[in-house]
């Protein structure tokens, strides 16, 4: 429940702010793809101010989203070989104990220590 209230105090005045910033920017603006022919671009679009802004922000987000994915690369492929040698560790050790006559899941001889127990009252 505090998740909900918390996302809408966060996301009622961001909506606001995006409704309100559309409404002010409605002119048309001429977005060209020509450098070279100002006059008479090859290929233009002509849309909304705020279109075009909202659009670059998320174009911007999904660039910045990939980017981070790559440089994170490194840290995922350490994460698989860790995987990988915690996994090649555990057989060996399974394979060992099978050879020993220990069973991995029992304690070691230091840990098998009798239990002291009270004995009960004698009546």
């Amino acid at each position: 429940m505090l998740r909900k209230i918390i996302r809408a105090l966060i996301l009622v005045p961001l909506a606001l702010v995006i409704v309100s910033f559309a409404v002010a920017n409605r002119q048309i603006v001429v977005v060209s793809f020509d450098p070279f022919d100002t006059v008479d671009p090859a290929y233009s679009l002509a849309m909304p101010l705020f279109v075009l802004i909202i659009a670059m922000a998320i174009l911007g987000v999904i660039i910045g989203g990939v980017a981070a994915w790559l440089r994170q690369n490194k840290w995922r492929r350490a994460a698989r070989n860790a995987e990988a040698q915690a996994r090649r560790l555990q057989m060996e050790l399974d394979a060992a104990s099978g050879r020993y006559g220990v069973p991995a899941s029992e304690p070691p001889a230091a840990a098998r220590r009798p239990r002291l127990t009270i004995p009960p009252p004698a009546a």
